[in-house]
């Protein structure tokens, strides 16, 4: 399986008889699916296809779909409102003889608003019918044309957080080999605070004891690197296989930035820290990265 982003736009457009129709739909980052979608008076019966295939398609992101109709070649056709057109007629008729006047003409009655009426021709069921199923078929065009578009700038965001990954890995091994890590200077700070402890204070033996152990503990940073080489293989076998994994590689680079955290606050060197410092940023950028992924 491919990865997949959550941005893209398509469109798609075609002809049935005298409907002319357009889709347009633009995908953004979004924690779960949703389709806004927006269809003109009298084509709801789109929407409920055009819902249903979307989310078969796509597990994340906002799509926002909009449908265009309009009527071609279709000459506009005049009729005469006859209930208007009585009721002015009994008008004059009630008129004549009480006020001096010249005979209405026909133009004059013509031009009296509501008696005339310009309105587009009739729709034939069949070709609204017929334009109803070449419009659901085009939206699952313009999905597909959509999709292809998010697996393409997938494929471009997979090899980008992979390069991130192997960072991560690269500036792990660097922590792992730093000088500070080795066992003769790491005893040596740990005998260094642990004379300054007994210097400064009244401890006894045990107490001493305790306190060798707590420090030690916190200079070991080996569970911290440990766990970061296990979080990036399995986020390098997520990107591998592929599907909507967005949200397990988000919930692995709050991980990630836990243990780069721990590795800076375990740090009493300076090399480690800086190390420490660059995988923060690291895994900052592989954070920003993955949110646009589904």
């Amino acid at each position: 399986m491919t990865l997949s982003s959550m941005t893209g736009f398509a469109r798609s457009q075609g002809v049935s008889g005298p409907y002319a129709w357009t889709w347009e739909i633009k995908s953004v980052n979004a924690k779960g699916f949703d389709l806004r979608l927006r269809v003109p008076s009298g084509w709801d019966s789109v929407e409920q296809p055009a819902r249903t295939r979307a989310a078969e398609i796509f597990s994340r992101g906002t799509l926002q779909a909009s449908l265009s109709v309009e009527r071609q070649g279709m000459a506009p056709q005049v009729r005469v409102n006859e209930a208007v057109l009585e009721a002015v007629l009994s008008t004059l008729k009630q008129l004549q003889g009480r006020i001096e006047a010249d005979p209405p003409r026909l133009d004059g009655i013509l031009a009296i608003k509501g008696v005339i009426e310009v309105v587009d021709a009739e729709e034939r069921e069949d070709e609204k019918r017929a334009a109803e199923v070449t419009v659901t078929a085009g939206f699952a065009a313009a999905l597909k044309s959509l999709a292809d578009m998010r697996k393409h700038e997938g494929a471009a965001l997979g090899r980008i957080l992979s390069e991130r990954l192997a960072e991560i890995a690269s500036l792990a091994a660097r922590a792992d080999a730093a000088p500070g890590r080795k066992p003769e200077a790491v005893k040596k700070r740990l005998a260094e605070q642990v004379a300054a402890l007994a210097d400064n204070a009244r401890f006894d033996s045990d107490r001493l004891h305790q306190e060798a152990i707590l420090l030690a503990g916190k200079a070991d940073v080996r569970e911290e690197l440990d766990r970061l080489a296990a979080h990036v293989a399995q986020a390098l076998s997520l990107i591998q296989n592929g599907g909507a994994i967005g949200r397990k590689l988000d919930f692995l680079s709050q991980e990630l930035n836990r243990e780069s955290n721990t590795l800076c606050a375990k740090s009493n060197d300076v090399e480690l820290t800086n190390i420490g410092l660059e995988l923060k940023t690291v895994v900052e950028q592989f954070r920003e990265q993955v949110q646009n992924l589904e």
